[in-house]
């Protein structure tokens, strides 16, 4: 095939984790075979393609790849080019659902047009809840019995979930599991997800700058002089002015339980999304923001590029690509030490609810 590089790489990565996950399991939990997750610093449209090699084999009839095209003012989103020669190898069609707030992103053709204003040219667009809505029963699911999933989800027999690993305000990271989950739902779906997650003002941190109110996506914030005030019956809880906020004046609710129903509730609807089709995940760890790529002003990387990983096991590969992080910025949590929470619950759960293993086997296809 021919080579498609990247124009204007990103940084590139700078450590190579070792081959194996570097949290160990008791012996009576290491009764399951790890996962084989591939790696490889090469980050560009050809490592894409030197990845897929190692996965070719699971693809299975109609495909769809789940993308995020980005945010109107983000930049950090993951690249067209770089899943470009994949959709054209596989003839894929690209697949997201609409938003649950103000944008573009919000309606159909208007979607379509930011993404083709984002590059995403070269191959068919399918928002998936522009077909209607399905009701997915969730088998084991402590926060919800029933997902609200895109309709046209039953129109692929294979999905690759080609997602941007980087912060998130509200579940601490965002990678496969949220691609699935946030990504696959609609509006409606959304809103379950987010719903009663409202987040905690500290008024005596604000400094009115406004920060928050500019990137609410629907204008639930005023700032008075006692500080924000948050609008509950307009709050989505989708946490981008967490991460906005540059004085901690919005920060995640203390509620523990809150969060945990947060993260839960991400799982059991990506656990929806998966079940019945043939996955194939995708990590791309570059452009590190505490931020979500549909936060329109999204705070600088906190760590250098490092790399892609791709799995057959949703599970393994966050479970491998949060490591990758840690080790990076020397931390046992990077995204709560820079967010002020911890998604790996996520991590923890999906394996309870039997999506995946979380312990792996890191396979750098570059020492191959």
């Amino acid at each position: 095939m021919k080579k498609i590089f990247l124009l204007a790489l990103m940084v590139p990565a700078i450590f190579f984790c070792g081959c194996q996950n570097k949290n160990t399991n008791n012996a009576e939990e290491d009764t399951a075979p790890a996962s084989d997750v591939y790696f490889t610093e090469n980050i560009s449209p050809e490592g894409v393609m030197q990845l897929f090699e190692y996965l070719k084999d699971n693809v299975q009839g109609n495909v769809g790849i789940k993308v995020h095209f980005g945010e109107d003012g983000n930049t950090y989103f993951v690249p067209a080019t770089m899943v470009e020669p994949l959709c054209k190898a596989l003839n894929a069609t690209l697949v997201e659902t609409n938003v649950a707030y103000k944008g573009r992103r919000a309606q159909t053709d208007t979607h379509i047009e930011l993404a083709r204003d984002h590059g995403f040219t070269f191959a068919p667009i399918d928002i998936l809840d522009e077909g209607g809505e399905l009701e997915i029963p969730i088998e084991g699911g402590k926060q919800f019995k029933t997902a609200y999933l895109g309709k046209n989800i039953e129109k692929y027999e294979t999905i690759i979930y080609f997602t941007h690993f980087k912060g998130h305000g509200r579940s601490g990271f965002g990678g496969c599991i949220k691609n699935a989950s946030m990504g696959m739902a609609t509006p409606r779906g959304k809103k379950a997800m987010h719903s009663s997650d409202f987040p905690e003002v500290v008024a005596s941190n604000c400094t009115a700058c406004n920060a928050c109110t500019y990137d609410c996506p629907v204008d639930a914030i005023t700032i008075t002089d006692k500080g924000p005030v948050i609008d509950r019956e307009k709050c989505i809880g989708c946490g981008k002015c967490i991460s906005t906020c540059p004085h901690g004046a919005i920060q995640p609710a203390s509620d523990s339980l809150q969060t945990e129903r947060f993260l839960e509730g991400l799982v059991e609807y990506a656990k929806a999304a998966t079940q019945n089709h043939n996955n194939i995940y995708f990590n791309v760890v570059i452009n590190l923001s505490p931020t979500c790529d549909c936060g329109g002003h999204p705070e600088a990387p906190f760590c250098g590029n490092i790399g892609i990983l791709a799995s057959m096991d949703i599970v393994a590969i966050e479970a491998a690509a949060h490591d990758l992080v840690d080790k990076a910025t020397d931390s046992d949590d990077a995204f709560l030490k820079v967010n002020s929470v911890s998604g790996k619950h996520q991590i923890e759960y999906a394996e309870k609810l039997g999506m995946g293993n979380k312990k792996y086997n890191l396979i750098n296809i570059d020492k191959k």
